[in-house]
């Protein structure tokens, strides 16, 4: 039987210019909160889960079920990384 099928167009493929490619969840959380604190965090993103008894735990339950809030932390993210390279 021939075994020379196409690969999936998404398996394994290289993303070399994408700054999320390989970050958790979780890490871009610990980050983001390293860098703003929770209540800088909870200023920039107004979602409950960063205002009130915050924690990377309950984070993360909140965002793997919330698409857009996942995107608004995602985008957060992006604007963190460019901060930081500025030298702010």
């Amino acid at each position: 039987m021939p075994t020379d099928l196409p690969e999936s167009p998404t398996a394994a493929a290289p993303q070399p210019r994408n700054p999320l490619h390989g970050v958790t969840l979780e890490a871009m959380v610990t980050a983001l909160a390293d860098f703003y604190g929770w209540e800088g965090l909870a200023q920039h993103i107004a979602i409950r889960c960063f205002a009130v008894d915050p924690s990377v735990s309950s984070s993360l339950k909140f965002l793997r079920k919330t698409p857009w809030a996942r995107d608004k932390v995602e985008s957060l993210y992006l604007f963190m990384l460019r901060e930081q390279r500025r030298g702010r």
